[in-house]
């Protein structure tokens, strides 16, 4: 199984070029299929002799990959999307047939030396130090967790390795459940909930008022405070400034999470909206979302990055030839040790087509969802529930109710024209478009709302 034979060339060929037609071709939309269906169509695909290259290839092509939707096609608008670049995408299937282990320096320097010239990229882009770095891990839920296990260690170092009855850190209802999950089932920290304003931000002034309420018990086990840098369903940005000033006046770490929103710290027109994102002690946002590269990305900053090292840093006896002085070392920033070198395809296409291409794609998407907003002001039947911030339009069919929404959704679905979901809204069924990609069009939204009369 090992050596490579004329039965392995046949197959790798075919699999550049299924590859290369599939990076030619208008994304199709695709769509699910059930696992009755896909028992039918496809049937035991793992058998002790093997079905051979020839048919595992036609099984995907024919059956199993028309059975995933096409997170890039233009009008894929639900959750968030993605929109590779060709060379980005590209990119990625060369790491895979290279082999590249990107946790270490010993064993990966040039992909890391790669991918750190990205992420110098994003953290200037943030406004932070030049010392700021980290690593590109799995996804946000991964850059969430490690940058908040770096906060609790470095507030247990200053405080002299004494802990509370109850650690805490401050969110919003808008916070992104992956943050809640990862501070109330993997780390045992308590929320501290704030509320939102009428758009759902979180705002300096009311984290204040929140805080002072609280016992002097609750308050002294509260160690980090987590802003969003454009919210996952609603797409706004919270008062990041008057965060920062609280959370300095505290001692917190502030955590801002970017994973969609951040990406639009490259575009001038609503730079403003990031204001005081350069006093974060971490910062996340992942490129397989508005930043065109593919899955799984999330560069992870940190604006001292020895304090992460110390709370990430495994060590054990096999591990001394990669634990050396001065090099840097991936595995050192995250909760993970084994690592693909995930940033390289974003790295690859940043290098290829250059940061200012991505400044105008990125203010494209911004232009076509503000043109989006104000189809949907002007039509008659349909109404805007939150003035847009980026590129989340969050709007209701007047008079419809979940059930409307589920079969018009299933429709779009079904005529391969278009996904889009339900969502909820202040208790309210409604719809939203999460525009990523600079394919999609002010035509495109507009034949999607007219579609709802």
């Amino acid at each position: 199984m090992h050596r490579y034979s004329p039965a392995d060339d046949r197959t790798v060929r075919a699999l550049a070029e299924y590859c290369l037609d599939r990076l030619a071709m208008d994304a199709p939309l695709d769509r699910p299929l059930t696992p009755a269906e896909l028992e039918s169509r496809a049937g035991q695909t793992v058998t002790a002799d093997g079905i051979g290259g020839d048919e595992a290839l036609r099984l995907w092509a024919d059956v199993l990959g028309p059975a995933c939707l096409s997170v890039d096609h233009r009008r894929y608008l639900s959750f968030i999307p993605s929109a590779p670049t060709k060379a980005a995408a590209g990119f990625d299937m060369l790491v895979g047939a290279s082999s590249v282990y990107g946790g270490s320096w010993l064993e990966g320097s040039g992909a890391v030396y790669a991918e750190n010239q990205a992420l110098r990229w994003v953290a200037e882009l943030a406004g932070l130090p030049p010392e700021a770095g980290g690593a590109f891990v799995q996804g946000g839920t991964i850059g969430n967790l490690s940058a908040l296990v770096a906060a609790r260690e470095a507030a247990l170092h200053r405080r002299g390795g004494q802990r509370p009855r109850r650690w805490s850190v401050c969110v919003t209802e808008e916070t992104h459940s992956s943050v809640k999950h990862a501070l109330g089932v993997v780390m045992d920290v308590d929320v501290v909930e704030v509320p939102g304003d009428e758009r759902g931000r979180m705002l300096g002034s009311t984290l204040r008022t929140t805080v002072a309420a609280l016992t002097e018990e609750r308050r002294a086990g509260i160690f980090a405070v987590v802003a969003t840098a454009g919210t996952t369903n609603l797409g706004v940005v919270d008062d990041i400034r008057g965060i920062a000033h609280v959370a300095a006046d505290h001692g917190w770490w502030l955590h801002v999470d970017g994973a969609y929103g951040g990406a639009g710290l490259a575009a001038p027109s609503v730079r403003g909206l990031y204001d005081g994102v350069e006093q974060a002690d971490s910062f996340i946002v992942d490129p397989h979302k508005w930043l065109f590269a593919p899955f799984d990305s999330c560069a992870l900053i940190y604006r001292d990055p020895v304090q992460a090292r110390v709370a990430h840093t495994q060590h054990a006896g096999y591990l001394d030839p990669v634990t050396v002085d001065g090099e840097w070392n991936p595995s050192d920033f995250a909760i993970q040790l084994t690592r693909r070198a995930r940033g390289l395809p974003f790295w690859f296409s940043l290098a290829v087509h250059g940061t200012d291409a991505y400044r105008d794609a990125i203010e494209r998407t911004l232009a076509v969802a503000r043109a989006g907003a104000d189809l949907i002001r002007a039509a008659g039947h349909v109404r805007l529930l939150v003035e847009p911030d980026l590129t989340v339009l969050v709007f209701e069919r007047i008079g419809w109710d979940s059930e409307d929404y589920t079969r018009w959704s299933t429709r779009l679905l079904d005529e391969q024209f278009a996904f889009v979901t339900p969502t909820r809204h202040a208790g309210r069924v409604c719809t939203r478009f999460a525009i990523v990609n600079p394919l999609t069009t002010e035509q495109d939204l507009a034949a999607i709302i007219d579609s709802m009369r």
